[in-house]
C-alpha cells in the first residue's frame, strides 16, 4: 500500500473515534444524507452536527456536494479502503507475532522445556 502522511492516517483514525461520527458514517454509507437531515437524528445543533461533519470531510472519509441550498454528504470509499489496508496491515502484523510465540512454545515442547 502507498505509504500516507502520519497526520492524514491520525486523522482518519480520531475522525472515526468518536460515536456520532461513526454513526454519520453509516447512515451516509447507506445513502446521501443533507447535514439538515443528518441533524434532525440527533440531540444537537446544526452546527454541531455540521462540525463532525468537517471533521470526516478532513478526514478524507466523508466528501460534501452542494444541491442547491443543502450540503448533501456522501461516503468517499477511498479513505473507508485506506483504513481498512491500515487494519488489515496491523492484524497481519499481530497475526504474524502470535505465531511466531506459537511457534516458540512448540519449540519449547519439542525441547522438553
Amino acid at each position: 500500500m502507498e505509504a500516507l502522511l502520519d497526520d492524514q492516517v491520525d486523522a482518519m483514525f480520531q475522525a472515526l473515534a468518536d460515536r456520532t461520527r461513526r454513526d454519520i458514517m453509516r447512515r451516509v454509507m447507506d445513502e446521501e444524507l443533507s447535514v439538515s437531515d443528518l441533524a434532525d437524528s440527533y440531540e444537537m445543533s446544526f452546527a454541531g452536527v455540521q462540525k463532525h461533519v468537517a471533521v470526516l470531510e478532513r478526514a478524507g472519509l466523508v466528501s460534501k456536494r452542494r444541491v442547491g441550498r443543502a450540503q448533501i454528504a456522501r461516503v468517499e470509499m477511498s479513505g473507508i479502503r485506506t483504513v481498512a489496508s491500515l487494519l488489515n496491515e496491523l492484524e497481519d502484523m499481530w497475526r504474524a507475532r502470535v505465531a511466531r510465540i506459537d511457534d516458540l512454545l512448540a519449540d519449547d515442547e519439542a525441547a522438553g522445556r
